[in-house]
């Protein structure tokens, strides 16, 4: 009887321990997913559509890798696809100039050639807790450390799909930090008989497995990097934009990694991700990690009872094969492209393309409509005359001869003179225009060989050109770059008042791993321009100089989705695109998300829409996602004051398309606009709706 009793007391004390050494008190049991706690093992399960289930066994022990098991199959029916790996991070931490140009906001940083140290980070493993978030379930592991930052490991799991997301969710009080961070998956046991992915051909590699090999980068296609065996694979893949800071160039920098030993720092054979501290050469500025901040260094993997091809083939799928899908009733417009075509290639005297590589990249991405800058401080803007005309006139016939029914390339510059600060230019057609204006020469003249040729002197002048040939402008990275103090230090003045000024654009710059959201920068300014009254647009820019089918350039790129049902002809002038863009009628997306439809009250954006008595507001809207979503924000503002009403969408499972609908109370709002965010942090933001 002793003996039954101490067994008894025994057990009860190894279950009491284990549960108190994982906090369960925020999962919800009548989730989705199955959680057991026996000793220092979590088992979780969860649905991953089409009667499929996945399973991670995660060992608490220490010095034991942290997953025991990754399985999948059928509810009764796992097959175990891995054993005995364990995630694995390498964080960099640099220093951030916070003085020179514009704080936090810099671009004009380059952090690898100031000091800066790798670290491995820890995961000590002291206690766990599982937490239900919708449809998503977290296991969040303390305590990780690297250097000066601490905090956790999270991984999380989302429903229907056999998606799911590791993260080191570390912070730092040290000012003035720049990070970087490498990430995959590690064993010291034989799990794989072959690594694969698809090169940047879209051709498929296959290289077989040998535990001896030291580890190499990779130059991959669709950012991922998968492992299989007999019974399954899984793949190993960033956030598609998140994870690549800001540059000048969108190179492919051999975003993964496979191999024993990696950057001798990881014990064992692993895949995973990687980020070039390097960079393009040029500015580099790395990642914001201001003090406190929780940055979120995360990678995502899939996992399936098939081979790697298919598993690749599926992670495709998140972002559409890098594509631009269409969309009824709309067209793709990318803009700020400094390829510089006509100086490096067709004024240099070297064989002109029939099919330049550039244009069919965008063409292959799903880009209806390129807006170029060309002549970036390579040209004569200023003249002589005649150098300038040809320049010009060489630009107007290249557009011309790649343009066809399904594709339009249009002129367009980056003239920085006159406004201050950086700007693109737009015009409705070819114009022929030269930044200069001599004592005695005429704003505008009639020449035989180009026709009406404009000399632009002055800010009066530039704003005459803009509205004699109907034209538009428009803030470049506002705030940061070449545009530090713009458009804030323009904003009364009459040229940016002005119809002929349509805002500003939006990148995803500076970059920062603990928003939920890219591009903050311009959406304040987005939102600092709604309460100065102005009826203002921000659209989306790359700012890319090379455009190679071999770049990384769907990680890099945005897209606007304009209102047109057909794409006007070259020759005819693209009027219809500029009034688009005058009205508001896009939304701008990193790709993932669309924004088919907008209302607010029934009206749309750059419309006026009536708030009932008590000042509420139906706001509707038809959402298309990949990634499940995470919230959708509405924004808004009293003309003072900017108000954010986030909705959490985290119910939503990957791959879906349905109309949501939100009352929102908008009393004494003078406008109010929307952005949704995916778990991957890509996003899609749409125009402003005025409320009166």
């Amino acid at each position: 009887m002793k003996q039954i009793l101490y067994s008894v007391c025994l057990f009860i004390s190894i279950i009491t321990n284990a549960q108190s050494f994982v906090n369960t008190s925020a999962y919800d049991k009548k989730s989705e997913t199955t959680l057991a706690v026996t000793d220092s093992i979590i088992s979780i399960s969860w649905p991953t559509g089409n009667n499929t289930y996945s399973k991670l066994l995660l060992d608490l022990s220490a010095h034991k890798p942290l997953f025991k098991a990754v399985s999948c199959g059928t509810k009764t029916s796992l097959i175990d696809i891995a054993n005995n790996i364990d995630p694995a991070f390498i964080l960099t931490v640099g220093k951030r100039d916070l003085v020179s140009q514009n704080g936090w906001n810099i671009f004009f940083d380059k952090v690898p050639l100031k000091p800066h140290q790798s670290y491995v980070v820890n995961l000590s493993k002291d206690s766990a807790a599982v937490i239900t978030e919708g449809a998503h379930t977290i296991v969040r592991i303390y305590n990780m450390q690297a250097a000066s930052f601490s905090g956790a490991l999270e991984i999380t799991l989302y429903n229907r799909s056999p998606l799911f997301n590791i993260a080191a969710v570390l912070s730092t009080n040290i000012d003035s930090t720049a990070i970087l961070y490498d990430a995959g998956l590690t064993s010291k046991t034989d799990n794989w008989n072959n690594i694969d992915w698809f090169d940047t051909g879209n051709h498929f590699i296959q290289v077989p497995f040998n535990s001896n090999d030291t580890a190499k980068n990779a130059e991959v296609k669709y950012r991922t990097i998968a492992a299989e065996n007999a019974d399954g694979s899984i793949a190993v893949f960033p956030a598609p934009h998140q994870y690549f800071y800001p540059l000048d160039e969108a190179f492919n920098l051999k975003f993964s990694w496979y191999g024993n030993n990696y950057r001798n720092m990881f014990d064992g054979y692993g895949i995973g991700i990687r980020q070039e501290p390097q960079g393009d050469k040029r500015f580099v500025p790395w990642f914001n990690a201001p003090p406190g901040t929780k940055q979120r260094l995360s990678f995502f993997c899939l996992i399936s009872a098939n081979n790697a091809m298919q598993n690749l083939n599926t992670v495709k799928k998140f972002t559409h094969d890098d594509y631009y899908v269409a969309l009824p009733g709309y067209k793709t417009m990318c803009s700020h492209f400094h390829n510089e075509f006509i100086m490096k290639v067709v004024l240099a005297g070297k064989p002109i393309p029939e099919h330049p590589n550039f244009v069919n990249v965008f063409k292959n991405t799903g880009v209806d409509i390129v807006h170029l800058a060309e002549f970036h401080y390579t040209a004569h803007p200023k003249g002589p005359d005649s150098t300038r005309l040809n320049e010009l006139n060489a630009l107007f016939t290249q557009c011309r001869r790649l343009s066809d029914d399904s594709f339009l390339l249009l002129p367009g510059e980056e003239p920085n003179e006159f406004f201050g600060g950086h700007w693109l230019a737009f015009f409705p057609k070819p114009v022929y225009w030269i930044m200069s204006r001599n004592t005695g020469v005429p704003f505008e003249e009639t020449t035989q060989q180009y026709g009406k040729v404009y000399h632009v002197g002055d800010t009066t002048d530039m704003f005459n050109l803009l509205k004699h040939e109907n034209g538009l402008a428009w803030t470049a990275h506002s705030r940061t770059k070449g545009s530090v103090g713009y458009p804030d230090n323009y904003k009364n003045t009459s040229f940016f008042t002005s119809d002929h000024f349509l805002g500003a654009a939006w990148k995803a710059m500076p970059a920062d791993l603990s928003q939920p959201r890219l591009g903050k920068r311009v959406f304040d300014l987005m939102d600092d321009m709604n309460n100065w009254g102005l009826k203002k647009h921000v659209l989306g820019e790359a700012d890319l100089f090379s455009i190679e089918p071999e770049n990384e350039m769907y990680a890099h790129l945005n897209v606007n989705y304009l209102q047109l049902k057909t794409l006007p002809k070259f020759d005819d002038g693209w009027q219809p695109v500029l009034d688009v863009l005058q009205q508001g009628k896009f939304f701008t997306t990193t790709g993932e998300i669309l924004i088919p439809s907008f209302t607010v009250n029934g009206k749309t954006t750059s419309e006026a829409a009536q708030l009932d008595a008590n000042g509420n507001a139906k706001i509707n809207m038809h959402l298309n996602w990949t990634f499940p979503l995470q919230y959708v924000e509405i924004i808004s503002g009293d003309g003072e004051y900017v108000y954010r009403d986030s909705i959490s969408l985290n119910n939503t499972a990957a791959f879906g398309d349905k109309d949501f609908s939100f009352n929102i109370n908008l009393k004494n709002k003078k406008w109010v606009r929307a952005e949704v965010w995916d778990v991957a942090v890509n996003g899609a933001f749409t125009q402003t709706v005025w409320l009166k």
